[in-house]
């Protein structure tokens, strides 16, 4: 009789295990997982097969990815406050909506391009000398830029503002939400390009586009109905502050009746506004230099007020973590290739390094409710430190091919004042097609031709205790790095005011980009891998400027005894789920 009593008492609806789950699976908050999820996964494996279809294009040339990469990149950190601006002015959902519908069908013109482009290209490198090709390539590239920077936007308005929302005032639900979106980011990077690289190894690259655009164009029907769920689900939504008001919205925020915080908030979101745009006013003609220079002011407030915010050493810091070639991406392996590693071994590390990025997402959660957040990002930054010991030991080990007396703009001035012509787009002669199988080991050795070696020949002969240390710091920093991201995530989401969200992520995605075009033209500097080494040894140098930035920022928000009271709580394991130090760090 108990037992049934306490069953009731714990199933008052009566709907049991099935009804949690099935009010779970329409939550705002799954309904807003499962539309990352697939928005995740549209992009890695758009971002993966554009490279290697521009790397099958240009004759199994580096050089339209190259010139694609520096298009994204320049264009994010030019555009990325102008973007976030955006974000900011207009309502949440149709900024959802917008960037969504922009995003996906840049995606699909481009994919249907490119696979005209495929069918016809010998028609095409025929007409007009080639330059009907060429035209064909800028377009290809233009569009991919468009949908980068909608994609951009979606990861702005979802990611750093619905999140926000949805979770409410509740800070562990926060974190929580964070973390899962990140590990949905871990699998999708890692399961996604094998999807659809299994699909162009075993198809062609026409199969290979024509999946992509189909795929995008059934996923942006589903996102756009989870999207509306989730504005339906979440009423708060549809309330947004903004430096632009109404003339209603402006009577309920002057209304003594309101509550005092309404009241406060209020103040202060439009503290230092210009108070005329809330007062009637004739339409007046904006003269073209205003308009003009619209875009400019807007990045230059933009800069300004990121400077201006609290968290602004946490954010710089996290970006000077993205100036490293300690990471999984195209530089790092190709070092790998040159160091006698397979391709299957390389597989097997990225798997691990996705596995230890999850546990980072997983420690986070943990630290954050033990010593709380300042405190989460103290711990990260340490643990990741002391993993890129690991990788600065590798340069002095044997089988290093660190060698400070080869200059590194040796291979550069060879290239440059070589003898033999450089490619072109000259229409003549037409070489045969390449099988598109052949393009994955070109990208796998490219880091062997770009040194002038024979990219068929692997040292495996050489020690690889020096890679071995390299990569095994690698891996184990993700923990810290992706527990350190997402603290500082958090604290961007918690201390920036609700009108001012979308340009100040926009402006920390754009310094993002800019430290890492700073290490890609490190590494075109020092392109051989007798220098690598020394990349290396500027890396972790920069990583470390990185987190001392953020023990500056801890310092000022929770005084010098941040180390103690963080020692103090991991020993007392206290379970509180809003330690103190996650209050607003403005008040510091």
């Amino acid at each position: 009789m108990a037992r049934s009593g306490a069953a009731a008492a714990a199933q008052p609806d009566g709907r049991g295990c099935c009804g949690s789950c099935g009010s779970y699976l329409t939550s705002a908050k799954f309904l807003l997982y499962s539309g990352h999820a697939l928005s995740t996964w549209g992009d890695r494996m758009w971002h993966f097969a554009v490279s290697v279809f521009l790397v099958e294009l240009y004759g199994n040339s580096l050089l339209l990815t190259a010139v694609y990469g520096l298009v994204v990149a320049g264009s994010v950190l030019l555009l990325g406050a102008i973007i976030g601006d955006w974000v900011d002015k207009n309502p949440r959902l149709k900024v959802a909506q917008t960037s969504l519908i922009v995003q996906n069908a840049c995606v699909i013109l481009c994919g249907i391009l490119l696979m005209m482009v495929f069918l016809f290209k010998t028609e095409l490198v025929a007409l007009y000398q080639g330059w009907l090709l060429t035209l064909c390539y800028i377009l290809v590239i233009t569009i991919a830029n468009i949908a980068n920077l909608a994609s951009t936007a979606t990861a702005i308005t979802i990611q750093r503002d619905w999140v926000v929302v949805v979770a409410g005032d509740n800070r562990s639900k926060l974190a929580d939400m964070n973390a899962t979106i990140r590990r949905i980011d871990q699998l999708t990077n890692i399961l996604a390009p094998m999807a659809v690289g299994q699909i162009m190894t075993f198809g062609s690259p026409v199969i290979g586009c024509g999946f992509i655009s189909g795929w995008n164009l059934m996923s942006m029907c589903v996102e756009y109905l989870l999207l509306w769920k989730v504005y339906q689900k979440t009423p708060a939504l549809a309330h947004k502050a903004s430096g632009k008001m109404d003339e209603s919205e402006l009577k309920q925020l002057n209304n003594p009746k309101e509550g005092e915080s309404k009241a406060n908030e209020g103040v202060k979101l439009i503290e230092g506004k210009d108070l005329s745009i809330f007062e009637p006013q004739q339409e007046a003609e904006v003269s073209f230099c205003s308009r003009v220079a619209e875009p400019f002011i807007t990045f230059r407030d933009g800069w300004v007020a990121y400077c201006n915010q609290s968290v602004f050493l946490a954010g710089l810091g996290l970006a000077f973590l993205y100036m490293t070639v300690l990471g999984f991406d195209c530089i790092t392996t190709g070092y790998a290739y040159t160091q006698g590693l397979s391709g299957s071994t390389l597989s097997l590390l990225m798997g691990a390094s996705a596995v230890t990025g999850i546990m980072g997402t997983v420690a986070f959660t943990w630290l954050r409710r033990r010593c709380g957040l300042v405190r989460t990002g103290i711990i990260s930054g340490i643990a990741q430190f002391a993993s890129l010991v690991f990788c600065v030991l590798s340069v002095f080990m044997p089988g290093s091919p660190l060698d400070l007396s080869v200059s590194p703009f040796t291979d550069i001035s060879a290239r440059l004042f070589e003898s033999s012509p450089l490619p072109t787009m000259a229409p003549e002669p037409v070489l045969p097609e390449v099988p598109f199988t052949t393009v994955m080991p070109v990208l796998a050795n490219a880091s062997a031709f770009v040194n002038g070696s024979d990219p068929g020949v692997t040292p495996n002969s050489m020690p690889l205790v020096s890679v071995s240390l390299l990569f095994t710091g690698v891996i184990a920093a993700r923990i810290g790095l992706w527990s350190f991201d997402l603290t500082v995530t958090q604290l961007l989401q918690e201390n920036v005011i609700e009108s001012e969200r979308g340009i100040i992520n926009g402006v920390q995605n754009s310094m993002n980009y800019l430290m890492d075009l700073l290490h890609f033209i490190m590494v075109i500097l020092a392109p051989n891998p007798e220098a690598f080494g020394l990349l290396v040894l500027i890396s972790v140098s920069f990583v470390a400027m990185g987190h001392v930035m953020y023990f500056r920022f801890a310092q000022k928000t929770l005084g010098s005894s941040v180390f103690q009271c963080c020692s103090r709580e991991l020993k007392a394991g206290a379970n509180d789920p809003s330690p103190s130090d996650t209050s607003d760090v403005s008040s510091a």
